[in-house]
């Protein structure tokens, strides 16, 4: 079976224009951007979607994706600025902004930023001392994401974040540190325990220094009251003094017996009542005693009178003349002889 030259061209008309619409028509996934050259100039980036191209004419140049993309910093020795090495990694994070500029100002980008961060942690990192570099990290990983953004911008770039993973000393740096952490620990505690006995001491005496003001002032009060009852005492005994002395002022010898007989039998109270072992023979002057208390109730009787009436008044005294000087003193004194 012939097939005539009008099929034939009829049918390469159709493969034609199927590949015409074929190399035409792109089709851009969403997350992706894709350059267009036109004879290996650059003219302009199709968007995610349907797009159309000039086809034999325009060709796709760079697929790129614009999403937030992760790159691991390999492993690198770095020297502090107090010459000790230590191990680093990480990783960053970074987004393409411009599709043009991270295609044309920049071969192998993700080559780029590796080795321009991995530059950076170098000089960031050897410019601080171990103790800032292990206790900072957040600072180191600020200054490097601003170096490695400025950076990148003319790339059409945008750092998002740079995380230092991983910082490893030496084996013996590590033991060395491990030795002065518990160093700086036992010191950390043998302060607070002076410092706990310190304020122990401290309190403890003055604990002791109220306890002695207290005392003291305990002391001063009872001395105090014990001054105060002595003298009440002592006014009570004057004033009983002075009514005995203007009794026997007055001529009343009943006043001087019931004052001795008083006395004296308080005395053999108190020695009845002392607490010791004593042997007490009797009589002791018991006449006297029992002489004294005859005294009192004559002193009674006298006072209320044999029928309950009041005795009569005394009859006044004569006044003794003034003795004469060069008068002979008689025998046993002024007050007569002797008995």
């Amino acid at each position: 079976m012939s097939v005539s030259p009008f099929a034939i061209i009829v049918l390469a008309i159709l493969v034609l224009a199927v590949l015409v619409i074929f190399m035409g028509v792109k089709s851009v996934p969403q997350g992706r951007e894709w350059t267009v050259e036109r004879f290996g100039r650059y003219t302009r980036t199709l968007r995610p979607g349907l797009n159309l191209i000039v086809p034999f004419v325009d060709q796709i140049g760079a697929k790129l994706s614009m999403m937030e993309t992760v790159l691991e910093v390999p492993q690198q020795e770095v020297i502090t600025k107090d010459n000790a090495m230590v191990t680093v990694d990480g990783v960053i994070f970074y987004q393409v902004l411009d599709a043009a500029k991270a295609a044309y100002e920049v071969g192998n980008l993700e080559t780029a930023i590796i080795n321009l961060t991995m530059t950076n942690i170098r000089t960031v990192m050897g410019s601080m001392d171990l103790d800032e570099l292990l206790s900072n990290r957040d600072q180191i990983n600020a200054r490097l994401m601003k170096v490695v953004d400025d950076a990148t911008e003319p790339w059409g770039v945008k750092v998002t974040r740079i995380e230092i993973r991983d910082i490893t000393p030496p084996r013996d740096l590590v033991d060395s540190m491990a030795r002065q952490m518990k160093a700086e620990r036992d010191r950390r505690a043998t302060i607070l325990e002076a410092e706990g006995t310190r304020q122990a001491q401290i309190l403890r005496a003055e604990g002791l220094k109220q306890a002695a003001i207290l005392e003291a002032e305990g002391r001063r009060e009872a001395a105090f009251r014990d001054a105060e009852a002595r003298e009440r005492s002592a006014e009570a005994e004057a004033k009983a003094t002075a009514a005995v002395s203007d009794a026997i002022a007055s001529g009343s010898v009943q006043a001087i017996n019931y004052f001795v007989a008083t006395k004296y039998v308080d005395a053999l109270k108190s020695i009845a009542a002392a607490p010791n072992q004593k042997v007490l023979f009797m009589p002791v002057e018991a006449s006297s005693v029992i002489g004294a208390i005859g005294g009192i109730a004559e002193i009674a009787r006298e006072a209320f009178g044999r029928d309950g009436a009041p005795p009569p008044a005394p009859p006044p005294r004569r006044p003794t003349p003034p003795a004469d000087p060069a008068a002979p003193v008689p025998e046993g004194g002024p007050w007569g002889p002797k008995a």
